[in-house]
């Protein structure tokens, strides 16, 4: 696990990086969170797609609803970045999309527009 602290519009994102699964349930993502947080003081933090378990983008195993809401209780701003054309379940898309749309958490095609989603740089101008 790699991660780099960027500050941008006054607001600090810890971004990390992984080849192997840091998200696997409820616990682990707690325990990214507490990690970033204690060697960052971060509150806002990117990951790439590739370290989240592919079971968090099955909606129907709760896994995704669960992990968000905690992060939402614990003040966590979350995006997630990379390819996820590959995913063709509607009811994901939605949830995406309005991810997207809301404060808190994002889906992202690249570490620049996660940052940018996270400061509030490219996100404020909602149609």
């Amino acid at each position: 696990m790699k991660t780099e602290v960027i500050k941008k519009n006054n607001t600090e994102i810890a971004v990390v990086s992984s080849e192997e699964l840091l998200i696997t349930d409820v616990q682990s993502a707690l325990d990214l969170v507490m990690t970033v947080s204690y060697e960052t003081g971060c509150a806002n933090i990117v990951l790439n797609k590739e370290a989240v378990a592919e079971d968090f983008f099955v909606l129907s195993t709760c896994l995704a609803g669960e992990i968000l809401q905690k992060f939402i209780n614990y003040g966590v701003r979350f995006a997630i970045y990379g390819d996820f054309s590959g995913y063709t379940s509607k009811p994901l898309k939605d949830f995406m999309y309005e991810s997207n749309r809301g404060k808190d958490i994002y889906f992202q095609p690249t570490i620049s527009l996660a940052v940018d989603k996270l400061s509030g740089w490219a996100g404020n101008s909602k149609a």
